[in-house]
């Protein structure tokens, strides 16, 4: 079938500077975009009456398996259960104008199958399996009073994350988690906010460890994203080969200029942290996390205008957790426009965000030859970025040639 988006001022993902024209559909790609009417007599229109279309965003920083923010209960639920939440956030993601999801913890092939079978609703789908954590690191989410029955040296491999210790172990589970078909690897390279024994600043993985990562997911032709607050932490990331520091705290100076001179990529993760400066007592944080919050929004700002100053690319991630939440990921954009203009804003969430997925020109661009994964906004997204929080802002939602869901005339 061939599909004409009649009509629409088109962000093509780069230029600031919008096109009057008309995009051309053809199966799950878009065959041409034109300024002149086509001349295809058998085409289904969809009149866009001067709205504004731009290509599909990407959330490169997803969680699919969390209807809570406490990760034991979430581990807790039987199998099926935790898929079909995770089914209700992919749906809700793509109704939200995300086309495409990293997920960055636990996300599998099962998930990514059955959305490109159909099965499921839900935006495409590049996983992490699970994120690979040191004993006691930020993905191991047991407090410090739990023991083992046998008093032994047990491991932890729940929904999200396992551990892993020492350059063999590590290995072999990046081995796993690329056999079970990860489209990259996720390590955790510093303490975080929810993970109970590690302090914020704590360093972890020994550089043998995350070289043993960064090779292994190489030999696939793929790459290590690394959990990454503070600036030693992300200094390591640039010297060991890792393709992208997830939130990005804490970056100085001299650490901005490095990861520009490595490529390094950061993609800052800032609803989330609202989220939980907002409501983290509610939510039962516990006090070692809630002090962690502390400071963390002036010091993401300080470190992005760093990032801005030294050429750093910045891809664009909600991180978000829990069926209460989820539903701020458009929000990331907006509270990005704080930092940056709409336009650099909007390159993070769609062709920066297609270069960090090795997936340039085929998503975030609106170019003959990509997948056709397009929204119709009914204002300009150059202006007002919170076009991207209200539903209703959504004239059309396009995923590889297939309308999700319209207001437009078919």
């Amino acid at each position: 079938m061939i599909t004409i988006l009649a009509n629409a001022q088109i962000f093509d993902g780069l230029s600031e500077d919008l096109v009057e024209g008309h995009i051309i559909v053809e199966g799950d790609f878009i065959r041409d975009v034109t300024r002149s009417q086509p001349a295809i007599t058998d085409a289904r229109i969809v009149e866009c009456g001067g709205r504004y279309l731009i290509p599909g965003l990407i959330d490169a920083h997803f969680h699919t398996y969390t209807p809570s923010f406490d990760i034991l209960r979430n581990d807790a639920m039987p199998p099926s259960l935790l898929t079909s939440h995770g089914i209700k956030i992919l749906s809700g993601a793509l109704h939200r104008g995300f086309t495409t999801v990293r997920d960055a913890a636990g996300g599998d092939i099962g998930l990514r199958t059955a959305i490109d079978q159909k099965v499921i609703e839900g935006p495409r789908f590049f996983f992490s399996g699970k994120a690979i954590s040191q004993t006691g690191g930020h993905g191991d989410p047991r407090p410090g009073d739990r023991f083992s029955p046998c008093g032994c040296a047990a491991g932890y491999d729940g929904s999200m994350s396992l551990v892993a210790d020492g350059p063999d172990e590590v290995r072999k589970a990046v081995r796993e988690e690329l056999r079970k078909g990860a489209t990259q690897i996720k390590l955790m390279l510093s303490g975080g906010v929810i993970s109970p024994t590690d302090p914020m600043w704590m360093q972890q993985f020994t550089d043998e460890e995350v070289l043993a990562a960064v090779h292994e997911a190489a030999t696939r032709r793929t790459y290590v994203m690394a959990h990454a607050h503070t600036d030693d932490a992300i200094r390591r990331c640039a010297e060991l080969g890792i393709r992208t520091v997830e939130h990005g705290t804490e970056i100085f100076e001299d650490t901005a200029r490095l990861l520009a001179e490595k490529g390094t990529y950061v993609v800052p993760t800032l609803a989330v942290g609202k989220v939980l400066y907002d409501h983290g007592p509610r939510l039962g944080m516990p006090p070692l996390a809630l002090e962690k919050i502390r400071g963390v929004a002036d010091q993401t700002a300080q470190s992005i205008g760093n990032c801005i100053a030294a050429g750093v690319k910045l891809g664009l991630g909600s991180d978000l957790l829990s069926h209460e939440f989820h539903g701020y990921q458009g929000a990331e954009l907006a509270l990005r426009g704080q930092y940056q203009p709409a336009i650099d804003v909007l390159r993070s969430a769609t062709t920066i965000n297609a270069e960090i997925l090795q997936m340039t020109g085929k998503l975030g661009c609106i170019a003959p030859g990509a997948f056709a994964d397009i929204l119709v906004l009914e204002k300009n997204p150059l202006e007002d970025l919170a076009v991207f929080q209200a539903a209703e802002q959504f004239a059309l939602i396009m995923k590889g040639g297939d309308i999700v869901s319209t207001s437009l005339k078919v």
